[in-house]
């Protein structure tokens, strides 16, 4: 497995979306399966439907087994990372509008999760303290 620790943003993966070049992200991992399009036993239109998107979904609904999960280390290629700014090199394309990749669901969704969460948490407070301070008026008495 080529280790070369490159970080892309989602923008950057979305622009390799074709045959001739093939991105797909599983599990937070960046591959290029470009040269694995005619290999690939469910034929090359299964890559390119996910094609610089997110297939984690896809990947594990196939059930896919070891080797084939062994076969991605030949692809691997870095990371993704949903929060860092893309500054492609490329001819910019415009990604397929109205697609929201698997990871930024989760993204939103945790970020709202903490926010509530952190809301909630807030609105404690008051009647902690109350509570702190009628414990600690008994126990001084």
């Amino acid at each position: 497995m080529k280790l070369n620790n490159k970080v892309f943003g989602l923008a950057d993966v979305s622009l390799h979306n074709n045959n001739k070049d093939c991105w797909v992200i599983i599990n937070a991992r960046v591959y290029d399966v470009t040269n694995f399009l005619n290999d690939h036993p469910g034929g090359d239109n299964v890559l390119l439907d996910v094609a610089g998107k997110d297939a984690s979904e896809e990947f594990e609904e196939v059930g896919h087994g070891s080797a084939a999960r062994l076969m991605l280390d030949e692809y691997y290629i870095g990371e993704v990372d949903v929060v860092i700014p893309s500054y492609s090199t490329s001819t910019p394309k415009t990604p397929k509008t109205g697609t929201q990749t698997n990871l930024q669901a989760s993204l939103q969704e945790e970020e709202q999760s903490r926010f509530s969460f952190m809301m909630k948490s807030v609105g404690l407070l008051p009647l902690i303290t109350i509570f702190v301070v009628a414990v600690g008026f008994l126990l001084y008495k």
